[in-house]
């Protein structure tokens, strides 16, 4: 469990989602599992603890009216419902796990349109990390880890649609039961 709380902490995330409509391509999705895990033999999870997300008192990056955390923990549950998964109290073969953080100084190369030049500028981003860990053992058997630039003050309507895409895509690597 330790493991997980340290590299759930030390990943940056971000409020990501996609409808072909919304913005996406600057979105990056990465998983891995655990080469010696049968992923298709666990069919029950729970959820570590209390989980929750950067506070963002302006909006900058969460619209004001939208519970973003509540959102994550909606979509994996549908996700992992999808793979066979049943969330149980009693007894679960993993631990599911989420950590959302953000860098508003993050800085990257961007091209100056009025130059053609590339210029250093500051561009928020952030990051989604989703982790599997078996109960039983306490070590992490499939990651996911989505980072994007952060979109300046989005409606709840996109916030949520890039986040569907996030663990939509995420999600989809885990094999089915």
């Amino acid at each position: 469990m330790k493991a997980t709380y340290l590299i759930t902490l030390s990943v940056l995330v971000i409020i990501t989602a996609g409808c072909s409509s919304v913005p996406t391509k600057d979105i990056q999705i990465t998983t891995q599992a655990d080469p010696k895990a049968n992923l298709t033999a666990y069919s029950t999870y729970t959820w570590a603890g209390s989980v929750s997300i950067l506070r963002d008192p302006t909006g900058q990056w969460e619209p004001p009216t939208y519970d973003a955390d509540a959102e994550i923990k909606y979509l994996i549950d549908r996700e992992l419902r999808k793979k066979g998964m049943l969330e149980s109290s009693t007894n679960p073969d993993l631990i599911a796990v989420f950590a959302v953080g953000v860098d508003t100084q993050a800085l990257k190369l961007k091209v100056d349109p009025k130059t053609k030049i590339e210029v250093v500028e500051e561009v928020p981003a952030g990051g989604l990390l989703v982790a599997l860990v078996n109960a039983e053992s306490g070590y992490v058997v499939w990651a996911g880890v989505a980072t994007a630039e952060l979109m300046d003050k989005p409606d709840v309507e996109t916030a949520r649609a890039r986040l569907d895409y996030v663990v939509t895509n995420m999600l989809k690597e885990l094999p089915k039961k």
